[in-house]
């Protein structure tokens, strides 16, 4: 889901609603903007404004539980790699290789992943394939002992989990946000917005309050949808938590 492109047919609809209450309320006759029926269409739009509040707690509450997920996730596969990278250590000078090959492959998932924070276009190579290539290179390690044979298992256990994690972030790339729950919130605060330029008064600071109104729910939906995808926009994770994991591997 194009994150700036919605906000920018969310702001767009919200001042049409705006700009149509303001023509209607020039074509209604008086009897229609009288006391009474200010009243009534204050009652309707309180009901309104309470289903689209419950709608919009909705969708902040789903938006920051897969931000919060995926930064829960993106902080153990930096601890899963450092703690790969001891267990590769401990083995012995066998697995010097096999370091180099886990920085290898982290470095180019990271790129693939987050393009923008490295500065370095996304590798040519599926990162699958590295993820593959490191896994068979501590399956074919051969332990002389029991502790290399313990290791060995540890460590592939840990290289699958990876594996996991990466397949798991990739999974929840697709926007978790229900669309045609975002669209009933955005009709509710449509008929919302048209109510309250029907019943304002036509001044210049009722306007400007209106337009300030329209703009800060505009950015609330951006922020949510914003939200809804860790790894893109402009809100996005950081992927310090693995890259500040590859810089023992170096030494």
């Amino acid at each position: 889901m194009n994150t700036l492109r919605t906000e920018l047919i969310v702001c767009g609809c919200l001042l049409a609603a705006v700009l149509a209450g303001a023509r209607l309320r020039r074509l209604l006759p008086d009897h229609h903007l009288s006391a009474d029926s200010r009243d009534a269409v204050k009652l309707a739009m309180g009901l309104v404004a309470t289903m689209t509040a419950l709608v919009l707690g909705l969708l902040v509450s789903s938006a920051k539980g897969t931000f919060d997920t995926e930064r829960n996730e993106v902080v153990q596969m930096g601890a899963k790699v450092a703690f790969l990278d001891r267990v590769l250590v401990l083995y012995g000078s066998d697995a010097t290789e096999i370091r180099a090959q886990l920085r290898s492959a982290v470095t180019g998932w990271v790129r693939h992943m987050w393009s923008a924070d490295t500065g370095a276009p996304p590798e040519v190579q599926p990162a699958h394939e590295r993820g593959d290539a490191l896994y068979t290179a501590i399956q074919n390690l051969s332990p002389r002992d029991d502790a290399q044979r313990g290791l060995k298992a540890q460590a592939s256990s840990i290289a699958v989990e990876l594996g996991q994690f990466q397949m798991l972030l990739v999974a929840q790339g697709r926007s978790s946000i229900s669309k045609p729950l975002l669209t009933a919130m955005v009709c509710w605060l449509a008929v919302i917005f048209l109510g309250f330029s029907l019943l304002a008064p036509p001044n210049a600071t009722a306007i400007v309050a209106l337009f300030a109104s329209v703009f800060s729910v505009a950015v609330a939906v951006f922020l949510i949808l914003e939200l809804d995808q860790p790894l893109s926009g402009f809100i996005r994770l950081s992927s310090a938590p693995i890259l500040s994991a590859l810089n023992p591997i170096t030494k």
